[in-house]
């Protein structure tokens, strides 16, 4: 797991606090802010993950070539 997917898991569970505290609290600012910071937190986790399989295929090439 590389940094973006962990910042992005973090971000997607910051974003689901705030959802729940919005939705008790019937903040629907704040509900709003806790879906985009999970939608952030997903795409940031998703290229973390494109980043790290581009990466192995890079590798995996490299070991191929030798």
């Amino acid at each position: 797991m590389n940094k973006d997917e962990l910042k992005g898991k973090a971000e997607n569970l910051k974003g689901r606090v705030k959802e729940a505290i919005g939705a008790l609290t019937g903040d629907k600012h704040k509900e709003g802010e806790g879906l985009l910071d999970r939608v952030r937190g997903a795409v940031r986790e998703k290229l973390g993950k494109g980043k790290a399989e581009a990466s192995r295929d890079v590798s995996h090439v490299d070991d191929d070539d030798t």
